[in-house]
């Protein structure tokens, strides 16, 4: 079991810890979005973690310039 951690679940949530505080970063400096859209994505993926930052990867980054 200890093999199975190091080797398999281990690098999945590292990448998932990783790919959280990138669409945080992303939520907070996009610049396509309104002040008000902004803050509330930035909620949005603070207290939903990582099913938050997959909404904001597949709904508001795409209004980035």
């Amino acid at each position: 079991m200890g093999i199975f951690w190091f080797l398999i679940v281990f690098p999945l949530i590292s990448l998932c810890f990783v790919f959280w505080i990138w669409m945080l970063i992303s939520a907070i400096q996009n610049k396509g979005l309104s002040d008000g859209e902004k803050i509330a994505w930035v909620l949005v993926v603070l207290f939903l973690h990582i099913l938050g930052a997959l909404l904001y990867y597949f709904i508001g980054r795409s209004k980035q310039v």
